[in-house]
C-alpha cells in the first residue's frame, strides 16, 4: 500500500508531538469560535490552511482581498462573533486594508492574520515584504508581530480579546512565514482555553449617573431616542424593545440597527428624526458617535437634554456636548435605567401620548409627499422607484444590502428591512464595493434566508467578479443595479461648483449592459427599462436563485438626473 508523503508527514507529527505554526493559528481560531477564514492563497500562508483542514474550519477563498475583508467583516456583523481575514505579505495584505478600515469605522470585530517575509531575512527586502504591522496600526485595536512559533496561539488569543474590548473593532496580527512553518513540541505551545480568560463585556454604568438619566426622563415629556450600530452589535435588541416600550419613548434607528423595531410598533420611527430632534426636550443617543452623519451634534439644540450611551469613552461628549454620558453595554445599561426609573405622573403621560401622536402624523404625512416619486412612471427609471419596489418585493427573511453613494441614501428613505440584523451599509468609512463580500458572508451566516444587494453601478464594477465566489461555495443571491452609467453622488457636487462643461470630468462611466456579465459562469442576468417590469424583474430573480442556486443580475436603468435630497444639500459635508 503506498503513503501518501501527506500522511508521512501526520504520522511522524503526531509521534514526536510536534505541531506546525500554522496547525496552531487554525487551533487558536477554532478556540474562539472562528468557523471561516476569508482569504486569498499565498506562499506566505498556506500550513494555516493546512491547519485549518485538520481543525475543521471552512475556507473561502475570493478573488480580490477587498472581497474577502468585506467578506470577513460582514460575517462579524450577522454572527455578532469574530471574523477572520487570512492575506497573503505584500499586496495580498493592501488589497486587504479597505476592509480593514471599513470594519474600524463600523466597529466590527475582524482577526486579520497577514503573512510576512521569514525572520531570517528581517529588512532584507524579502518576497512581499512591508511593515504591515505599522501599516494597519493606526486603523486597528492591536497590531503586532507573532516572533516565535510557541507564541502564535497565545497571541492569536491577545489579538481577539482586543477585537471585544470596549467597542468592538478588528486586530492585526503578522507571522513571519519560518515562524509559521515551524514545528515545535506541543508540550511548549501555549494554547490559552476560551472559557478561562475571556471577561464579560456587558458593562453596566455607575449608579449615579443611572440616577441622574432617570430624574431627567421621568420628567421629560418630549423624549426621543436613536439607536446606531452597537445596538445590533452587542445584541441588545431586546433590551432596546423593551425600554423604549416601558419608558413611552419614540425610537429611530440608524444603520445596522435598521429593522430590529417592529415597523408596526406604536414608538417606530424613521421619516421624522429631524422633527423630533428639533422639538424633543430630551434625546438619547446609544451606540452611534456625533460624526458627519449627525452633523456633529450641531443640528441639536443646546436647550436640549443629551444623555449618550456607548462603549466607546472616546465618544462619549465627542464633538457635541452632553448631560450625562454613559459607558457600557447598551442593553445592560438600558436595563439599568428601566430598573431604576420611577412611575410616570399622569400629567407626563398625556404629554408623551400627545407627543407621539403628533410625530406618528408627521411621519404619515412625509410618507404621503414621497409615494408618487416612489410610483413615479418615468423614464429613464426614478430611482426611487427602485428602492420602493425593492421594499416592496422584501420577505420577512430578506437580508437587505446596500452598496454605493445615493443607492444607499435614497434606500434609507425607502427599504424597510423586516427584522434584526436584515439592513447591511458601507458605514461611516462610505466603502464603496463592500455588497459581493457582505451579500456572500450574509448568506454564509444565514442559509435559509433570502439575500438582495441593491448596488450603484461604480460599486458593482468593483468586486462583482466575486459574485462567482458566491456561486461556487453555493452561497448565491440577488444583485440589483441602479445603473445610471455615473458615479453620480459625486457627479452632483462637481456639477452644481463647475457647470456643465467641467462638472461630467473623472464619474461619467460607460454604459454597461450587466445583466451579461453572469453568463460568464452559467448565471442569470435581466435587463429593466420600464418601470412597471421591476417586480416581474425580482421574483423572476427570486425564483432563478431558488431553483438553480445560482446568483442573479438585475440591471436597472435608472435617470442619471436624479439625486437623493442629501446629496443635493452636500450634507455629508457638513
Amino acid at each position: 500500500m503506498v503513503t501518501s508523503t501527506e500522511e508521512i508527514l501526520k504520522k511522524r507529527s503526531t509521534e514526536e508531538g510536534k505541531i506546525s505554526g500554522g496547525h496552531l493559528v487554525a487551533k487558536a481560531l477554532k478556540n474562539e469560535g472562528v468557523d471561516t477564514i476569508f482569504t486569498l492563497c499565498g506562499g506566505h500562508i498556506i500550513d494555516i490552511y493546512d491547519g485549518c483542514i485538520e481543525e475543521g474550519i471552512r475556507i473561502l477563498d475570493f478573488r480580490h482581498e477587498q472581497t474577502a475583508a468585506h467578506a470577513a467583516d460582514g460575517y462579524a456583523r450577522q454572527t455578532g462573533k469574530l471574523g477572520c481575514l487570512v492575506t497573503t505579505a505584500g499586496p495580498g495584505f493592501t488589497n486587504a486594508i479597505t476592509g480593514i478600515a471599513t470594519a474600524f469605522r463600523s466597529e466590527s470585530p475582524v482577526l486579520h492574520i497577514g503573512g510576512q517575509s521569514a525572520l531570517s531575512q528581517w529588512k532584507m527586502g524579502g518576497l512581499q515584504e512591508l511593515p504591515h504591522m505599522e501599516i494597519l496600526k493606526p486603523i486597528t485595536k492591536f497590531s503586532s508581530t507573532v516572533m516565535s512559533t510557541d507564541r502564535i496561539s497565545d497571541m492569536v488569543a491577545m489579538a481577539a480579546r482586543e477585537c471585544f474590548n470596549g467597542a468592538c473593532g478588528p486586530s492585526y496580527l503578522e507571522i513571519p512565514r519560518d515562524v509559521l512553518d515551524r514545528e515545535i513540541p506541543i508540550s511548549s505551545a501555549k494554547i490559552p482555553e476560551l472559557g478561562k480568560y475571556r471577561a464579560s463585556i456587558k458593562s453596566q454604568a455607575d449608579i449615579e449617573s443611572i440616577k441622574q438619566v432617570t430624574e431627567i426622563l421621568h420628567v421629560s415629556e418630549r423624549p426621543a431616542i436613536l439607536f446606531g450600530q452597537q445596538v445590533w452589535q452587542s445584541r441588545s435588541q431586546n433590551e432596546a424593545i423593551d425600554f423604549i416600550e416601558k419608558l413611552q419613548i419614540p425610537a429611530y434607528t440608524n444603520g445596522a440597527s435598521r429593522g430590529m423595531i417592529d415597523s408596526k410598533s406604536t414608538y417606530c420611527f424613521d421619516r421624522t428624526r429631524g422633527d423630533a430632534f428639533k422639538d424633543a426636550d430630551t434625546i438619547i443617543i446609544v451606540g452611534t458617535p456625533f460624526d458627519f452623519r449627525m452633523g456633529y451634534g450641531s443640528r441639536i439644540s443646546k436647550d436640549i437634554n443629551i444623555i449618550q450611551i456607548d462603549q466607546d469613552y472616546t465618544n462619549v461628549g465627542k464633538n457635541r456636548d452632553i448631560d450625562v454620558g454613559l459607558v457600557g453595554h447598551p442593553g445592560a445599561i438600558m436595563a439599568q435605567i428601566q430598573e431604576y426609573i420611577p412611575e410616570y405622573s399622569q400629567n407626563t403621560l398625556t404629554k408623551r401620548h400627545e407627543w407621539v401622536e403628533t410625530l406618528a402624523t408627521k411621519e404619515d404625512e412625509k410618507y404621503q409627499k414621497l409615494l408618487p416619486t416612489f410610483k413615479s412612471d418615468n423614464k429613464p427609471i426614478h430611482p426611487y422607484r427602485v428602492a420602493y419596489e425593492i421594499n416592496e418585493f422584501l420577505s420577512d427573511d430578506t437580508i437587505f444590502i446596500g452598496d454605493g453613494g445615493d443607492v444607499v441614501t435614497i434606500s434609507a428613505q425607502a427599504v424597510r428591512p423586516r427584522n434584526a440584523g436584515q439592513w447591511m451599509d458601507p458605514g461611516a468609512l462610505g466603502s464603496l464595493g463592500v455588497g459581493t463580500g457582505f451579500a456572500i458572508a450574509a448568506k454564509l451566516a444565514n442559509p435559509n434566508k433570502e439575500v438582495l444587494c441593491y448596488y450603484g453601478d461604480g460599486s458593482f464594477g468593483m468586486t462583482a467578479f466575486d459574485i462567482e465566489t458566491a456561486d461556487r461555495f453555493g452561497l448565491p443571491f440577488i444583485a440589483v443595479i441602479g445603473n445610471n452609467s455615473a458615479m453620480n453622488q459625486i457627479r452632483y457636487g462637481q456639477l452644481a461648483k463647475y457647470g456643465q462643461q467641467k462638472g461630467n470630468i473623472a464619474n461619467k462611466l460607460g454604459d454597461m449592459n450587466f445583466a451579461e456579465f453572469p453568463k460568464l459562469w452559467g448565471g442569470h442576468g435581466i435587463d429593466v427599462k420600464d418601470p412597471n417590469l421591476i417586480s416581474e424583474a425580482l421574483n423572476e430573480a427570486r425564483d432563478y436563485v431558488k431553483k438553480h442556486k445560482k446568483s442573479v443580475v438585475v440591471n436597472i436603468w435608472v435617470d442619471p438626473n436624479e439625486y437623493a435630497p442629501g446629496t443635493k444639500a452636500q450634507t455629508m459635508y457638513k
